[in-house]
């Protein structure tokens, strides 16, 4: 069994002042892809993700502060590509792949369009560049996880208030339409498998208690290519840490 999780920290320094570094040790996933760490390699010390079996693979944005993924993994990759070819998205960090013996993982931070027209058409570009990317891929790695923060609800079972929000970025018809089109080209939403129940998030508002409220959205997802839906074996979203406005997403593969 491996187990592969996924995480918006919010700036990997103050997840780790919030106590991360002990989170990831007692939950011990194989391989974690990380979002938003809002940081360079240098600017943390490893040491304690070292000690715990951990190599860090990190994709920082050129822009300080700003954006950014990374990888900490127990196995051995036998390659790390570091971005997705595309000098834009690869600026801002959003996308790093580890490959493995029989499998390939990527940790993804699709851009946000909450801050107006402009960051929206950005996302919107994205969406449809990374999709030819991912069918493109896969083509040479069919067994492709790719986990990480899309900034989309899908459906409204994915956020607490679907019709007031129904003109808000990350809820719009066309994002939600593209997450359609996404899995019809061959993809698997992970945690869907698993679970049908109403009121799971992984990302709230930092305003009006929206945590404690549990008045969140599902924006943070573990999607597998079709051809490794019968070795999924669990996925289960773990709203009991908080280093972030985010909550992590564990995946459970047989492989």
């Amino acid at each position: 069994m491996i187990r592969l999780a996924t995480y918006n920290l919010n700036g990997i320094r103050s997840a780790i002042n919030k106590g991360f570094t002990e989170w990831l040790i007692n939950t011990a996933p194989d391989i974690i892809c990380l979002q938003e760490i809002k940081a360079e390699k240098g600017q943390i010390d490893e040491t304690a993700f070292r000690e715990a079996g951990y190599e860090m693979y990190w994709f920082s944005a050129q822009k300080k502060g700003y954006s950014g993924t990374a990888i900490l993994s127990r196995l051995k990759p036998k390659h790390v590509e570091y971005g997705c070819g595309m000098p834009d998205y690869d600026y801002e960090g959003r996308v790093i792949r580890a490959d493995y013996e029989h499998f390939s993982v990527i940790s993804a931070y699709f851009p946000s369009g909450t801050t107006g027209d402009v960051r929206q058409s950005v996302k919107m570009n994205f969406l449809e560049d990374f999709m030819r990317y991912a069918i493109e891929l896969r083509k040479t790695i069919p067994n492709l996880f790719i986990l990480g923060d899309v900034n989309i609800c899908h459906k409204p079972i994915d956020i607490h208030d679907p019709v007031s929000n129904k003109k808000s970025s990350g809820f719009l018809p066309e994002e939600r339409e593209w997450v359609d089109r996404f899995l019809e080209s061959g993809f698997v939403d992970s945690f869907r498998e698993f679970n049908q129940e109403p009121h799971q998030y992984t990302w709230w508002s930092m305003r009006a208690a929206s945590r404690e409220r549990n008045k969140g959205w599902r924006i943070d997802y573990a999607f597998a290519t079709e051809s490794l839906r019968s070795k999924l074996r669990n996925c289960v979203i773990l709203p009991e840490a908080k280093h972030s406005d985010h909550c992590p997403v564990l995946l459970e593969v047989e492989l």
